[in-house]
């Protein structure tokens, strides 16, 4: 049993209307870690995601959920 991350930072992003260069220069990463974290391809730090919870004004809890796949 593995486990996936699912995240709505793009949900959050666009509720900002941020786009994913400004997001990306916000938090200190290229444009294209936005756009891999935000197709899942890739799981941010628990400091980047720190971030994205501070700009966004809310819990880590609310940004990443963790799934069992079966």
């Amino acid at each position: 049993m593995s486990k996936l991350v699912q995240n709505r930072i793009k949900h959050y992003r666009t509720q900002f209307r941020l786009t994913q260069k400004d997001l990306a220069e916000l938090v200190g990463v290229s444009r294209q870690s936005i756009i891999s974290i935000e197709r899942g391809k890739y799981v941010p730090s628990l400091p980047l995601a720190l971030k994205f919870a501070q700009i966004f004004n809310c819990a880590t809890d609310d940004l990443f959920q963790l799934l069992e796949d079966d």
